[in-house]
């Protein structure tokens, strides 16, 4: 499976950077919205998706909880300054939907704030897709055996531990509840305009490539090839690097 993940993963890397082609070609807006479960794979999938891309020419969304006066602003406000721009693509790890799963999970807000964010949604998107961005949203799922699992797996490893957050170890006692808040939400927020898709991400490599091949499915504008850049010969012999003694050398220690 790692041999031919690697394969894949490389094929899908380089159409990846097509679509990043196109997108600063065409001007167009591209918006990836990750939602699923803590430790189903959103930040490792962000992750395999930018790896070989322009960093000049995405970006990454992964905010916080609210500040207080965050708090009292209207509700998307935080959030629309991290839209895209022209030729532009952002992926959010956790987004809006907050509100429709985590948020009424945890009693982070109250009924009425959950009712008026699932009635704003589809009037919001469509705000965005009628401007031209391109919305896809992607719910990973994972099931509770699984979950456990990469939970035990990130207590025992002093490089994860900081994945686990006060807000996971409670939620991980809510996993039917918050099953049926995701059904609610994908069910009052589907629209053509800006859909939901859901990946199987039990197995997450597997999870990763099938999520990469349909996302560039779904945004056709790479076709034209990235240009070829041939490199003029140089000038005279290669040259050493000799820099000024003022400032200080580390040393080689490997």
């Amino acid at each position: 499976m790692s041999k031919h993940y690697r394969k894949t993963m490389k094929e899908l890397q380089l159409e990846l950077i097509r679509l990043q082609h196109g997108l600063h070609c065409s001007g167009k807006r591209l918006l990836v919205i990750f939602e699923g479960r803590d430790a189903a794979g959103k930040g490792g999938t962000i992750k395999a998706i930018t790896q070989s891309l322009d960093t000049r020419g995405y970006r990454i969304a992964a905010l916080p909880k609210p500040s207080e006066q965050e708090t009292t602003q209207w509700y998307f406000q935080r959030y629309v300054a991290h839209l895209p721009c022209a030729g532009e693509l952002v992926l959010f790890d956790r987004s809006w939907y907050n509100r429709a799963v985590v948020e009424p999970a945890m009693g982070f807000c109250s009924k009425a704030q959950y009712e008026a964010f699932l009635d704003a949604v589809p009037a919001f998107e469509k705000l965005l897709t009628d401007d031209g961005i391109i919305v896809l949203k992607y719910w990973l799922a994972v099931d509770q055996v699984e979950q456990e699992k990469r939970f035990a797996e990130r207590a025992d490893d002093p490089l994860k531990r900081w994945k686990l957050s006060p807000v996971d170890m409670v939620a991980r006692q809510k996993y039917a509840e918050m099953g049926k808040l995701r059904d609610v939400m994908i069910e009052r927020t589907q629209r053509e305009y800006a859909p939901w898709f859901v990946v199987d991400f039990n197995d997450q490599k597997r999870g990763q490539v099938n999520l990469i091949h349909h996302l560039l499915q779904q945004v056709p504008l790479h076709d034209e090839p990235v240009p070829q850049v041939k490199l003029p010969k140089l000038k005279g012999k290669p040259k050493t690097e000799h820099v000024t003694d003022v400032a200080g050398g580390v040393p080689n220690t490997f």
